[in-house]
């Protein structure tokens, strides 16, 4: 597998992590919950920019941003009972679908 992928995949893991911490911060003005938040908004984007080292830029942040997405949403249902229909879940599996789409597009070469 290429290490490229392994990077947006990574960084894309590494999304919800900054958003929780961002939350946190909000929810108890705790400034290390802003300080996780701040660490965590610099590795992701830097695990994309190694990414682009050898990925095009257009699918390494679409699979970076959907992976970002769905993770987010996963831990907002799991931490915080955000509530979740068919509709999202029917979305969700859209960008599923996307990002897996533009990963095996990627090594085509037409």
């Amino acid at each position: 597998m290429d290490p490229a992928i392994l990077w947006v995949i990574f960084g894309g893991f590494l999304e919800p992590v900054w958003v929780i911490g961002l939350k946190k911060y909000n929810d108890t003005r705790n400034r290390l919950w802003a300080i996780v938040a701040i660490v965590f908004m610099f590795l992701s984007p830097c695990c994309l920019a190694f990414a682009m080292e050898t990925m095009s830029v257009g699918v390494a942040y679409s699979i970076w941003t959907g992976i970002g997405a769905v993770m987010t949403l996963a831990t907002g249902v799991v931490m915080y009972n955000d509530k979740l229909d068919r509709l999202k879940i029917l979305f969700v599996f859209l960008i599923i679908a996307g990002v897996i789409g533009l990963e095996m597009s990627s090594e085509v070469v037409l």
